[in-house]
């Protein structure tokens, strides 16, 4: 049951207008949070929009979840890194805009799918590449080939250890590339920081980067750049 909004506003107040506004919904953060503040925020977003994201969400939380909304319609990330939990009559509206996700490794599904909840209620349509890192390069042609055929209108690459794989794409491709630097590695530098620092200091002109495992934010960048992209293809076939 939705909470009073006096008992919510003791400790959120919700900006059911930020989707209006910069087409980016409120996304609940449930790091740091408890359970129980986590379902009344998600809540409200549900009542107004009908669609409601999770991000960073606690076991005891993923499971509340589950009981809780269990009518409705719930996507599940790996690792439970992101929830999108909606109503059966309320799909994202969809913009046209075909992002690329790529993942050098298993271990950075996390924060692809991050990027690829986001990107996906933002109204894109994503395109999934997986476990190509530069250890084994050769792994990587085939699937890139195909992204380029698509075409998709920009990439976000997902990597650890030493980030690397951003940098290569970049040189290859004729669309933006974000870079999402992610804690994977072992000893120095296994926090991300190796990852940042190296995709930061990208020779291949045309890369952005976000912060170590800001998969929201890569998401939101690049739906941001595929929608717009989109738009401009739609003005296109009208002139």
């Amino acid at each position: 049951m939705t909470l009073p909004a006096d008992h919510l506003r003791s400790f959120a107040h919700i900006d059911l207008l930020r989707s209006a506004r910069t087409g980016m919904p409120e996304i609940v953060y449930a790091a740091s949070k408890t359970t129980h503040q986590v379902i009344a925020i998600a809540d409200h977003i549900l009542a107004a929009h009908g669609r409601v994201l999770i991000s960073r969400p606690t076991q005891e939380t993923v499971e509340r979840c589950l009981a809780v909304y269990a009518e409705h319609a719930i996507t599940r990330s790996t690792i439970d890194r992101i929830l999108t939990i909606a109503r059966h009559d309320t799909p994202p509206k969809q913009h046209g805009g075909i992002v690329g996700i790529i993942a050098a490794g298993t271990s950075d599904l996390p924060a692809a799918d991050e990027a690829a909840a986001i990107c996906n209620e933002l109204g894109c349509t994503v395109e999934r590449v997986t476990d190509v890192g530069v250890a084994g390069i050769h792994r990587l042609f085939e699937p890139l080939a195909r992204l380029i055929d698509i075409p998709v209108d920009v990439i976000i690459v997902a990597a650890g250890m030493d980030g690397a794989l951003p940098a290569v794409v970049t040189g290859l491709v004729d669309v933006p590339v974000i870079g999402l630097p992610t804690a994977v590695g072992y000893g120095h530098g296994a926090a991300g920081e190796a990852a940042l620092g190296t995709m930061l200091q990208s020779c291949a002109p045309g890369i952005a980067v976000v912060n170590i495992e800001n998969g929201v934010g890569a998401g939101a960048m690049a739906a941001r750049i595929a929608t717009k992209a989109a738009h401009a293809r739609t003005r296109g076939t009208r002139t």
